[in-house]
């Protein structure tokens, strides 16, 4: 796509750039000039932005958003949630599977998100056995971020055991669990799947240290060279305990022991971590991948964000669960977690904008989570954002005003235009296949497993 767009405002990796013109070749950014005048040809707009890395969804899950508020005859947890998760994917296959994730990836975009990374362990049958073809689920996830535009770094998820020590999986978990040589064959399978996707990732994900034993996971890191790793660790106290009364070690501090954790990792939630883990977090140069709209839902705990940051912690947001898919949400939020524990304000920033420090933070750590291209960079995929300056809490607001005023006051509803790879998918805060992404996803949700 080629296209010339002039923003009066436009953030760049350098900071604000005033009467900005981004030049877009084959979906690409080809220049960017400050300081020139709006020509004819130019598309023109009022405030920019790149779009953000959204770098933990489970896609699947937005099918059952608002569906485990029901309260049980035992405490409600992350666990009781579980259960209820299990339930649901017994009523999906393929079909379904695209288009609940055609529904998030638009959601995604509307919000401002331009890349997902995909944490896929949805795997086999209603059986439990393989597809025919090894990454038809996957399948279905690639055509729907195709069909969407969103960006995809796909993780398929290695889940092996259902506890820590190597404890067999339960009938419930039939749909994800694999062994090596199948998780193999998915890799192959997926890269294939993606070879159509422009800028698509793949990636590897060990599902947590309870699925997968310290042999299963040192072999299964070595699989894609390079790519980015994902693994789910230190998300509920009860992990914390049964991996303690497994290896006498923390979660997050066997990992570090035992895995060569470098920049290519992203720990998802690490909820639950001391000041000694966060400090070798950031000695590793590892990602911490925060989900604060899903980590409340779930009341998993607030991650202790005011000391990662005093200890130089990266981070980024994902939307997990997809109970509510909103990017300014989920910089807000974990912002606010903060304020009511240490019952301050503006905790998490240096000095300065509180939302400038926010979004660019989740900027970087996603980028690197997801193995991006840099953002707003020549010869980087044309991924922005603009926004209705004429919403309420934008009137007036120049600079890093403008980000404050959308995560802590506009939120989504300040999102006008996205465009991915230089194709506006979003115009006036709507997907232009909305209704029909919706259709399908009203057909598949109301039908039985097929």
């Amino acid at each position: 796509m080629d296209a010339t767009l002039h923003f009066e405002s436009l953030l760049l990796p350098e900071g604000w750039a005033d009467n900005a013109r981004v030049t877009i070749r084959d979906g690409l950014v080809s220049a960017i000039d400050r300081d020139v005048p709006r020509e004819p040809r130019d598309e023109a707009h009022a405030i920019g932005l790149p779009g953000m890395p959204n770098l933990h969804s489970h896609a699947f899950q937005r099918g059952m958003a608002g569906l485990t508020e029901m309260r049980g005859q035992g405490e409600e947890s992350f666990w009781s949630w579980r259960a209820e998760m299990y339930r649901f994917v017994d009523a999906l296959d393929p079909e379904a599977m695209y288009a609940i994730a055609a529904l998030a990836y638009m959601e995604m975009l509307e919000t401002g998100f331009t890349r997902v990374g995909e944490f896929h362990y949805l795997h086999n049958d209603l059986h439990g056995r393989p597809y025919s073809r090894p990454a038809q689920m996957g399948e279905a996830l690639a055509g729907a971020a195709g069909e969407t535009g969103l960006a995809l770094t796909l993780l398929p998820v290695l889940y092996a055991q259902s506890g820590f020590g190597g404890q067999p999986p339960v009938p419930e978990q039939r749909r994800f669990v694999s062994d090596m040589d199948g998780y193999a064959r998915l890799l192959d399978a997926s890269r294939e799947c993606l070879a159509a996707l422009p800028d698509a990732r793949l990636g590897i994900a060990p599902h947590s240290l309870r699925a997968v034993t310290p042999e299963v996971l040192a072999e299964v890191v070595r699989l894609v060279p390079g790519a980015p790793v994902h693994i789910h660790v230190a998300e509920q106290e009860r992990e914390v305990s049964d991996c303690l009364a497994w290896s006498g070690a923390r979660p997050v501090e066997w990992l570090l022991a035992n895995a060569e954790v470098d920049e290519r990792w992203c720990l998802v939630h690490a909820t639950h971590v001391t000041g000694a883990e966060l400090a070798a977090i950031a000695a590793s140069g590892a990602v911490a991948g925060l989900c604060p709209i899903t980590e409340a839902n779930l009341g998993d705990g607030l991650f202790p964000a005011v000391e990662a940051l005093e200890k130089g912690v990266r981070f980024g947001i994902g939307s997990d669960s997809n109970v509510r898919i909103d990017m300014t949400e989920e910089l807000r939020l974990l912002e606010y977690g903060q304020r009511l524990v240490h019952r301050r304000r503006n905790c998490q920033t240096r000095g300065g904008s509180t939302g400038r420090f926010l979004f660019d933070s989740a900027l970087s750590g996603g980028t690197q989570a997801l193995a991006a291209p840099p953002p707003l960079a020549p010869g980087s995929s044309a991924d922005l954002v603009s926004l209705a300056a004429d919403h309420p809490a934008i009137i007036g607001r120049s600079g890093d005003r403008v980000l404050d005023s959308l995560i802590f006051s506009a939120g989504r509803g300040a999102v006008d235009c996205v465009w991915r790879r230089g194709r506006k998918w979003v115009e006036g805060g709507r997907h232009r296949d909305r209704d029909a992404i919706i259709a399908r996803y009203a057909r598949a949700i109301g039908r039985p497993a097929g």
